[in-house]
């Protein structure tokens, strides 16, 4: 009778050890993913100061040549300020970097309506490092909403679902275009 109640006790205690290893490995997870997003989020915030800090630099040895647009560069100015205030609010970055993107479609357009501009060494390495800044925020944005997406999903599937609401963890936000980012930039001549 003695060996059962040992066995007993052991198949307790067996099965609490096996739920504490479950619950610290689940925690464990949690918190790593949430690092991992966080961290993503700095990759895209790095794409967004290498843009803030290149663009203006590289548009101003353009600018003798395109002096007519003042407004496009002060778009760009007026975006990079608007960075620059956010802080640490993620959402106001991203309306900042929405602004850019206007500020750097207009720019575009100004670039096709003077085609002329284009055979300058300076004009020709802007258009390329644009693009270039552009492709690698799209990369950055891609990754950091594949990263939420899979930290959302651990923390909203059963039975890690349970853990993270025991331990505060909460749903993050998927980057999102601005509003009017579908509609194609209109060219007038």
């Amino acid at each position: 009778m003695q060996i059962f109640k040992n066995k007993i006790i052991l198949g307790v205690i067996g099965v609490i050890v096996l739920i504490a290893l479950y619950w610290w490995s689940t925690y464990n997870g949690l918190v790593k993913a949430s690092l991992a997003v966080d961290g993503q989020w700095a990759q895209v915030e790095s794409q967004y100061q290498r843009r803030f800090e290149l663009i203006p630099n590289l548009v101003a040895s353009v600018q003798g040549s395109m002096k007519q647009e003042k407004e496009v560069f002060l778009g760009i100015a007026e975006a990079r300020k608007a960075y620059a205030g956010a802080g640490n609010n993620t959402n106001q970055k991203a309306l900042a970097a929405g602004q850019m993107d206007s500020a750097l479609s207009r720019l575009l357009v100004v670039m096709e309506q003077y085609p002329q501009l284009k055979s300058s060494d300076n004009v020709s390495n802007l258009m390329t490092q644009l693009e270039g800044t552009e492709n690698r925020i799209a990369v950055e944005r891609m990754r950091y909403n594949e990263s939420v997406t899979g930290y959302n999903t651990m923390i909203a599937t059963w039975p890690r679902s349970m853990i993270a609401k025991m331990n505060n963890f909460s749903i993050k936000t998927l980057y999102k275009s601005v509003a009017g980012a579908d509609k194609a930039v209109e060219v007038k001549f």
